[in-house]
């Protein structure tokens, strides 16, 4: 049973918060500030602390450095999304904003607290992974670090590895990487994109040909493989790879030995095999479309590339990052983005990637002229693919004005077993004859947007307000 803390001042969020996490068996305590947490609990004794960003007397981010080594989650209904972020780099575990649904607050928790009992259990058995960053890849997330811990490891073997990942996530790069921590470093590394070359050559330019081979073969010509002997061949797209050029490929991990179109004689090579590819190579071989040996013989070891719509705080350090790089490159002064840039940025479902993201990042600094932001507008992102889910839009919820109280006799029992999707429900069906739709929001510590959205989920129609009630 993990043990959690529960820093908030809003009493109603506090305790079901508490329930929630009390009926998925796990120990919870409570405070309204960090002095109360302080003085009534020893903090290095939970697993993990949740605290709320404003708090009387001090931020919850001060938990931070109060709580060493326990992870610390922070929750926010913040309008800037700087605020968020700035939490991140102070050391926050992740973030999460309010009114959140129990099913993305529990996803959080057990996200943190399994990452943090692999931690202690590398500690306690001394086997602590090597994540230090990779050059040329950037990131900070636990995705990226995962990545790099296997870089690590893999990059000294000889071991054939198969990058996994969306178009655009940076499969390159990881082979780069690999070639770069190898002892085969001071050697080739040939990298074949087999999407990019007919199906009629692919065989010709990775094994070579002699001369009179096929019509059009003038003279005898050192193939792909071969080139990269002593070094590392790169494979980028190797499901587009046609079945013959499969079998060939297949003799060379075997055998260790390339035949050239039209020769009667086996070379030997040497080379470290890292394929890539978008495409479920498993399922291919089911279906006949991808040789099943080959399969396995590729399939040693295997680093999956999460997309960057997953990849959390690394998407707003990889835009700065390229902001950066092109203002240098095209003699530009520093430029920053903007906070509805930001929110468009982390926002996006970059169905490119990092491709698609560095390709909007310079587009806005070369159209951004005579002026010191980026806006939203300079990136010209498809805005239809914007995701929508509350979990993001409420990261720019305007702040709940926590000193004012309700001055209502309706306010919910705390110690009622209610969610705050209750809450939320009950809140709007009891005010919103007397109160404007901003004025729901406000106290709600919600967008109206977000307002309006709940509404049309819960099934809850607007009504008009009364005269009594200030208009909108």
């Amino acid at each position: 049973m993990s043990k959690i803390l529960i820093v908030e001042d809003e009493v109603i969020i506090r305790t079901a918060l508490r329930k929630l996490l009390t009926r998925n068996k796990h120990d919870v305590k409570e405070a309204g500030s960090i002095s109360e947490a302080t003085s009534k609990h020893k903090l290095d004794t939970f697993d993990l602390i949740i605290s709320d960003l404003r708090l009387p007397g001090a931020p919850g981010t001060d938990l931070i450095q109060l709580a060493g080594d326990i992870p610390v989650l922070i929750m926010t209904s913040y309008a800037s999304l700087r605020s968020a972020v700035d939490s991140m780099r102070m050391g926050a575990v992740d973030y999460i904003a309010k009114p959140f649904d129990h099913d993305e607050m529990l996803a959080a928790v057990k996200r943190v607290l399994g990452k943090s009992a692999t931690r202690l259990a590398q500690t306690n058995t001394g086997k602590v992974e090597n994540t230090s960053a990779i050059e040329g890849m950037i990131g900070t997330s636990a995705a990226i670090k995962e990545i790099y811990g296997k870089i690590h490891k893999v990059a000294p073997t000889n071991a054939t590895v198969l990058v996994l990942g969306e178009t655009g996530t940076g499969k390159e790069l990881v082979a780069n990487a690999i070639h770069r921590e190898s002892p085969r470093k001071d050697k080739p590394l040939i990298s074949v994109n087999c999407a990019a070359i007919p199906e009629t050559l692919i065989e010709a330019e990775l094994f070579g040909h002699e001369k009179g081979a096929f019509t059009g073969a003038a003279t005898t010509r050192e193939g792909l493989v071969s080139a990269a002997d002593g070094g590392t061949l790169f494979l980028d797209e190797i499901g587009e790879l046609p079945l013959e050029a499969q079998a060939r490929l297949l003799r060379v991990l075997q055998e260790g030995e390339v035949r050239p179109i039209g020769s009667i004689e086996s070379r030997k090579v040497d080379v470290r095999l890292v394929a890539a590819t978008h495409r479920d190579l498993g399922r291919l071989a089911r279906e006949g479309k991808f040789r099943e040996d080959l399969y396995f013989r590729i399939n040693v070891v295997q680093i999956k590339l999460p997309p960057l719509r997953e990849r959390g705080k690394d998407i707003l350090a990889l835009a700065e990052t390229f902001v950066k790089r092109y203002c240098v490159e095209m003699l530009k002064p520093h430029l920053t983005l903007t906070p509805e840039a930001i929110q468009a940025i982390t926002t996006y479902t970059w169905p490119g990637n990092i491709r698609e993201l560095e390709n909007a990042i310079q587009r806005a600094v070369i159209l951004c002229d005579d002026e010191v932001e980026i806006d939203h507008t300079h990136l010209s992102i498809d805005l239809d693919l914007i995701r929508v889910d509350e979990y993001r839009e409420q990261q720019y919820a305007p702040e709940p004005q926590r000193n004012q109280q309700h001055n209502t006799s309706a306010k919910p029992d705390p110690n009622e077993d209610l969610s705050l999707e209750d809450y939320f429900q009950r809140f709007v069906l009891e005010h919103q004859d007397t109160m404007s739709e901003t004025e729901l929001a406000r106290k709600l510590g919600v967008s109206r947007k977000c307002l309006w959205e709940r509404r049309q989920r819960l099934g809850i129609p607007r009504k008009k307000p009364t005269q009594s009630a200030t208009t909108d």
